[in-house]
């Protein structure tokens, strides 16, 4: 029986990936004299990849690895103005209001009043607690966790201490990699809503998980209905 259902945030609640895209637009321009859009793209992905252990993920992250771009196509000729130009499309992406995905509200507020909810998300903290803060879904949720990397050690470690039973536990996003196969794994429910843009580096799903057991939908508005039938074949 499902008690807890836990939220991705980026690209499950609210719109995320489509402002790092038009950011990388910024960054193809600015190289354009150097080097073609695509390999632009794939440089800045490798570095992305690259650094994660040491920025982690998030905004922050994503700024210095662009700059690292930068600085590396263009063989340290880059003028310092342009270097400028990405920290203030930076620092837009920052100051960018939330935008939630269709239907998004309803579904939080109408779970709420059966299922206690948490949402768990990756990236820098600063920004994700501005998203949440802003995305007017505060009200629903009982836990919000902030985390470097999702994999399984990390929902082991948060259902143990939140004494949160597996199979009472269900977790929903828009990546296999960080936010279904790994709940799968401990034997809770994934559920995967696909979104039309997903960082490239989310789509490297981990090969010894890629076979478990996880459900789909077309969309948060049919969340409701899946965990209705799952708790009544629990019965």
């Amino acid at each position: 029986m499902i008690n807890w259902i836990a939220f991705d945030a980026d690209d499950t609640l609210w719109e995320n990936e489509i402002f790092y895209q038009k950011t990388q637009v910024v960054l193809q321009d600015l190289l354009k004299d150097y080097y073609s859009p695509e390999l632009v793209n794939k440089t800045l992905l490798e570095n992305e990849i690259k650094n994660v252990p040491s920025y982690g993920y998030g905004i922050k992250s994503f700024g210095l690895s662009m700059i690292e771009t930068a600085l590396f196509l263009s063989g340290g000729k880059i003028e310092g103005e342009k270097i400028q130009l990405i920290i203030e499309s930076i620092k837009e992406m920052i100051n960018t209001p939330v935008e939630l995905l269709p239907n998004v509200l309803n579904v939080m507020k109408s779970l709420s009043k059966n299922f206690r909810l948490m949402v768990i998300t990756k990236g820098d903290l600063l920004d994700q607690e501005r998203k949440f803060r802003n995305s007017r879904l505060s009200s629903f949720v009982s836990v919000f966790e902030v985390v470097n990397v999702k994999e399984i050690s990390t929902y082991q470690k948060i259902l143990d201490r939140l004494q949160i039973p597996v199979q009472e536990f269900m977790m929903v996003g828009n990546s296999l990699r960080s936010d279904v196969l790994p709940v799968a794994a401990l034997g809770g429910f994934g559920v995967l809503i696909n979104h039309h843009l997903t960082w490239e580096h989310e789509k490297l799903v981990n090969s010894d998980l890629q076979d478990l057991p996880y459900y789909e939908i077309d969309g948060i508005k049919y969340l409701p209905g899946l965990i209705d039938k799952i708790n009544r074949q629990s019965k």
